[in-house]
């Protein structure tokens, strides 16, 4: 799985933000590893200094055979909007991924195309 970090003129960080974000990722996403292909992560501030919930993370799977699955979080902190983004990635991960399979070992009805 690839790991895009993707960040706006506004946020502070360079390489170490762009490497915690990665192994946060990676370790988030660790049990999806085979399905999905890459992961885009984009940092943006909202506001650009001004006050308010205005840092947003937006996360974008693209999994193996499947249209790409995109969440988007705001906080007050960075930080916060990452892990909010990527517990929506992880939920909505789990549903896409899943809804394929069917849970009590039978053949399935539902198909990728």
């Amino acid at each position: 799985m690839q790991v895009h970090v993707n960040t706006d003129r506004q946020i502070q960080g360079g390489e170490s933000l762009a490497h915690w974000v990665e192994q946060e990722t990676l370790t988030r996403l660790a049990r999806f590893r085979e399905q999905v292909t890459r992961v885009e992560v984009f940092l943006s501030d909202e506001n650009a200094g001004k006050a308010g919930a205005d840092k947003r993370c937006r996360m974008e799977a693209r999994p193996a055979g499947l249209p790409p699955v995109a969440v988007t979080a705001t906080a007050d902190k960075l930080a916060d909007a990452f892990t909010g983004a990527a517990e929506k990635l992880l939920r909505a991960l789990d549903a896409d991924i899943s809804r394929g399979k069917n849970r009590k070992g039978g053949e399935t009805i539902r198909t990728a195309e």
